[in-house]
C-alpha cells in the first residue's frame, strides 16, 4: 500500500516510546524556533514547515495513543501515561510561544492574506483565538499556572478513562446452573459459554462488556442476577457497590472540575461552560440552556407516558407492581413484543457482520460513488483487525481505515472513530491521504456462526462510519481544518448521526440484510414491524440524553468549590428523567465521555447536530434517499469541506435555508 503512510503497529515498543516522543517534540521546538528567525513570515516560510513537524509527531504518537485504547497492556498503558506530561507541556509551549503567535498576526496584517485560500484563512484566524485561548496574553506567573493545570488535566483524564477500564474488568458473573439464565437468548447464552471456556471454566461467565451485559437487562427472567449486574455496572469506579472504593473517581471528578474553572478564570470567562462555547457553533450559554430546555419540554410529557405504560403492562400481565430501575429494560422488551411482535433478538440472525460491512458501502457507493475493498496483509493491532481503501468515481483514491469491531478485555468500552492520519499536501509537494480508525465492542463470532449484530448495533456502525467518511473524504489540503479538524465539536455529530438514517430505509434494508444461513433478506412482515417500532419509547431515550446533556451542561457553568456533583445530577434528574434510578447509582463516575473524553461541556452537542442530521436528511425524503444529486451536494457542501468553513454557512449551502428542528422530533415521533 505505498499510497498511504501506515504506521507499524507491531514494531511499538513500550520501553522506547517515551525516549522516541522526547526527539520528535524536540524537532518540532527546533522548527519552531527556526522558522522564527525569519524577518518576514508567511504561509509557506513558518505554517507550512511547522504543520510538517507537528504531523510527524502526531503519525508517532497515534498508534501508540490508538493501541493503548484497543490493546492495553501494563507496560503500554506506563508508557502512554508518563508521555502526558510531554505532549501537555509541549502544547502549553507552543500556544503561549508570543513571537509564534505574532508571527500569525503578522501573516493575517499582510497584504499577501488576501491571496491565501479559505481554508489558510481560516487556520491564521482560528490559531490567533486558540493562542489568546491558551493564555498567550497571560502574565509569566499565570501563564506557568494554565501549564500547570492542562498538564494535571491531561494526567487526571487518562486516570479517570483507565480506572473505569479496570473497574469494567474487574467485575464478571460466574455461574453454573443455567436455570438462572431463563428467558436469556441462545446468541447471549453462547457468548457467556465461549468467555467461560477462554478462563478454563464451566457454564457462563458474564462481564460489563456493552454484550454481555445489556442482553441480561433486556431478556433475562432472574431478577437477581439483573439488579446484580446492574448494580455492578451503575457503581464502576465509585465508593459503592461489589468493588466499593477499588478505583474511586469521585476525587479525581472534584479534581477535574476545580482545575477546569481555575482554567476558564484565568482566561477571562465567567465558568468553563463559556470557555468551551469559545470554539463552538453555539453562540452563548443561554442559547444551548434554552435549547435543551426546549427539547425536555415537548419530550417529558410522552416520557412520563411511555414510562407509565411499562408499569401498566407488568402490572396487568405479569402483576409486578413495584418497577425497580433494573426491571424496566426487562418489562420495555416485553412490551415491544407484545406491541409489535418484534424483537433484537428476531432481527439479529439477519444481520451477519459480512452482509452489514458490504451493505454499508453500497449504501455510500450510491450515495457518493464510492468503492471499498478490504487491503490484504496490512499490519494491525488484533487478528481481528482488516484494512480498507477507498476510491471515487473517478478512481481516484480517497482514503483508508482500519476497522475493529469486536469487543474484547483491555479494549476501551463503546464505539468510536478516531484519525490515524491526515490529509494534506506534505512539504514535497506529495498527498498524504488520510487514514480513520473505527472502533466498536460487538459480539465476535461464537461457535462457528459468523458476527451477528443487533440493528442497534448496525446503527452504532453506521455512526462511527458517518464520521470517518467525513474524516476520509475531505478534500482540503490544509492539515488543520482538513477531515473532522477545526470542524467545531457540536457540529462534528452531523455526518454521522446522518448517515444512521438509511439503516430504517426499505431500498437499504433489502441488501443491508441476509439471513446467515440461507441469505434471505429481512422478510417484509418483520420489517413493517421494525419500522413501526422505530419510535418505542423514543422520548424516553430523548430525555435520557438531555439528562446527561443538562447535567453535564450545568455542573461546568455554575460550579464552584461547594458543588456537590450528585446533588447536581439529582436535581437534574428531578426535572428531566422519568426513571429515578437508586441512590447507589454512580453514573457520573464512568461518564468517560466528560471526564475522560473531549465533550465537557459539550455533551449537549449529540442533540445540537442531530437537528442538523435530520434536518439534512429530510432534503434526501423529500428528493430520494438515494439520489444522486443530493448525495454529491452533500458530498461537496459537507463532507469535503472539513473545518474549512463555519457549518452554519456550510449547511446553509447544502439545505438552502437555516435548520429547522421539526425534523428531528418527526423522526424521534415526538409531537
Amino acid at each position: 500500500m505505498s499510497q498511504f503512510d501506515l504506521p507499524k503497529f507491531s514494531d511499538v515498543k513500550p520501553d522506547q516510546i517515551e525516549t522516541q516522543l522526547k526527539q520528535f517534540i524536540a524537532n518540532c521546538k527546533l522548527t519552531v524556533e527556526e522558522k522564527l528567525k525569519q524577518s518576514h513570515f508567511t504561509w509557506d516560510n513558518l505554517i507550512a514547515p511547522v504543520d510538517a513537524a507537528e504531523d510527524e509527531l502526531s503519525k508517532f504518537w497515534s498508534p501508540i495513543s490508538h493501541m493503548n485504547s484497543v490493546v492495553s497492556s501494563e507496560e503500554l498503558r506506563e508508557a502512554h501515561d508518563a508521555c502526558l506530561p510531554l505532549l501537555s507541556e509541549y502544547g502549553t509551549w507552543l500556544g503561549q510561544n508570543k513571537a509564534l503567535f505574532e508571527a500569525h498576526v503578522a501573516i493575517k496584517e499582510d497584504a499577501s492574506f488576501n491571496d491565501l485560500t479559505t481554508a489558510q484563512k481560516k487556520v491564521v484566524n482560528d490559531a490567533i483565538r486558540d493562542f489568546k485561548l491558551s493564555g498567550v496574553a497571560l502574565e509569566d506567573e499565570k501563564k506557568q499556572r494554565y501549564g500547570e493545570i492542562k498538564s494535571k488535566l491531561s494526567e487526571l483524564s487518562s486516570k479517570f478513562s483507565n480506572q473505569v477500564m479496570d473497574a469494567t474488568l474487574g467485575w464478571n458473573k460466574h455461574i453454573t446452573d443455567e436455570s438462572e439464565l431463563a428467558g436469556l437468548p441462545d446468541s447471549a447464552k453462547a457468548a457467556a459459554a465461549q468467555a467461560a471456556r477462554q478462563q478454563d471454566l464451566q457454564g457462563w461467565l458474564f462481564t460489563l462488556d456493552i454484550p454481555s451485559y445489556l442482553p441480561v437487562m433486556t431478556y433475562c427472567d432472574n431478577r437477581a442476577l439483573r439488579e446484580e449486574m446492574y448494580t455492578a455496572f451503575t457503581t464502576r469506579a465509585s465508593d459503592v457497590g461489589p468493588n466499593a472504593g477499588k478505583w474511586d473517581n469521585a476525587p479525581l471528578i472534584d479534581e477535574i472540575l476545580a482545575l477546569r474553572a481555575e482554567l476558564s478564570e484565568l482566561l477571562g470567562f465567567n465558568n468553563y461552560a463559556a470557555l468551551s462555547l469559545a470554539t463552538k457553533m453555539a453562540e452563548s450559554t443561554e442559547q444551548v440552556n434554552s435549547f435543551l430546555h426546549d427539547l425536555a419540554v415537548r419530550s417529558k410529557p410522552q416520557a412520563q407516558k411511555e414510562r407509565q405504560e411499562v408499569i401498566d403492562f407488568a402490572q396487568a400481565e405479569f402483576g409486578v407492581s413495584d418497577l425497580a430501575v433494573w426491571d424496566m429494560p426487562y418489562y420495555s422488551e416485553k412490551l415491544k413484543h407484545a406491541q409489535y411482535n418484534i424483537s433484537d433478538e428476531m432481527l439479529r440472525p439477519y444481520f451477519p457482520e459480512e452482509k452489514v460491512v458490504n451493505g454499508m458501502f453500497e449504501v455510500v457507493s450510491r450515495l457518493y460513488g464510492l468503492k471499498i475493498e478490504k487491503v490484504p496483509d496490512v499490519d494491525v493491532w488484533h487478528k481481528d483487525v482488516s484494512f480498507y481503501k477507498i476510491t471515487d468515481d473517478n478512481d481516484e483514491l480517497r482514503g483508508g481505515f482500519y476497522l475493529d469491531l469486536y469487543a474484547r478485555p483491555k479494549k476501551r468500552g463503546g464505539a468510536w472513530m478516531d484519525e490515524c492520519r491526515t490529509r494534506h499536501i506534505k512539504m514535497d509537494g506529495s498527498l498524504q491521504f488520510p487514514i480513520a480508525y473505527l472502533n466498536c465492542n460487538f459480539s465476535g463470532p461464537v461457535d462457528g456462526k459468523p458476527a451477528l449484530f443487533t440493528h442497534d448495533e448496525v446503527i452504532t456502525l453506521f455512526h462511527e462510519f458517518g464520521h470517518g467518511l467525513h474524516h476520509m473524504l475531505t478534500k482540503v489540503d490544509v492539515m488543520a481544518v482538513s477531515g473532522i479538524n477545526g470542524v467545531p465539536w457540536d457540529a462534528v455529530e452531523l455526518p454521522s448521526q446522518f448517515l444512521e438514517n438509511w439503516c430504517w430505509e426499505k431500498d437499504t434494508l433489502s441488501f443491508l440484510s441476509g439471513h446467515y444461513e440461507t441469505g434471505e433478506p429481512l422478510p417484509d412482515d418483520l420489517l413493517e414491524k421494525m419500522l413501526r417500532a422505530r419510535n418505542f419509547q423514543s422520548a424516553m431515550q430523548m430525555v435520557r440524553q438531555l439528562e446527561f446533556s443538562i447535567f453535564d451542561f450545568r455542573l461546568h457553568q455554575h460550579y464552584d468549590a461547594s458543588t456537590n456533583v450528585q446533588a447536581v445530577l439529582d436535581e437534574v434528574r428531578k426535572e428531566v428523567a422519568v426513571n429515578i434510578p437508586p441512590a447507589s447509582n454512580r453514573f457520573q463516575n464512568a461518564f468517560t465521555h466528560i471526564f475522560g473524553g473531549g465533550y465537557s461541556a459539550g455533551y449537549y452537542s449529540y442533540k445540537w447536530a442531530e437537528v442538523l442530521s435530520s434536518d439534512a436528511y429530510s432534503r434526501f425524503e423529500e428528493e430520494g434517499i438515494f439520489n444522486r444529486e443530493v448525495g454529491d451536494a452533500f458530498l461537496h457542501h459537507i463532507l469535503e469541506q472539513g473545518g474549512s468553513e463555519e457549518p452554519m454557512d456550510l449547511f446553509k449551502a447544502f439545505r438552502g435555508r437555516e435548520p429547522s428542528i421539526d425534523p428531528l422530533l418527526r423522526h424521534s415521533g415526538i409531537q
